[in-house]
């Protein structure tokens, strides 16, 4: 009788352990928290190459402007608005910007009449 209780008593405490396990692994704090945290790791880790790449880019480019003085005379002349004498700067106006959304009719929007010179 004690040979086949003890077979019995490990079955049991293995079913146990594995219902235990089961209900903690599948608990909002279980396998769906792990989940959660791996995507917050990967968006991190996507971050960080996208703050690394433009720290590259702005170094380059530092680099670029300490190096050639004709590239910085251009970026402080781009950043002050100055002119050299002589020099004419056009401005133009911003365009509007355009009022005909994805999937709205202007068919039934009145046409401008055409001028009568």
């Amino acid at each position: 009788m004690k040979r086949i209780l003890s077979p019995l008593v490990l079955i049991a405490f293995a079913a146990l352990v594995g219902t235990y396990g089961y209900l903690t692994l599948s608990r909002p704090q279980g396998i769906p928290a792990l989940h959660g945290k791996w995507n917050e790791i990967r968006k991190m880790e996507e971050e960080n190459a996208a703050l690394q790449r433009e720290n590259d880019y702005r170094h380059k480019r530092i680099e670029k402007l300490r190096d050639n003085t004709s590239e910085q005379e251009l970026e402080i002349r781009k950043k002050l608005k100055l002119l050299r004498p002589g020099e004419t700067s056009f401005i133009l106006p911003e365009q509007p910007k355009s009022q005909n959304a994805p999937g709205r009719d202007d068919s039934k929007a009145p046409s401008p009449s055409p001028s009568q010179d």
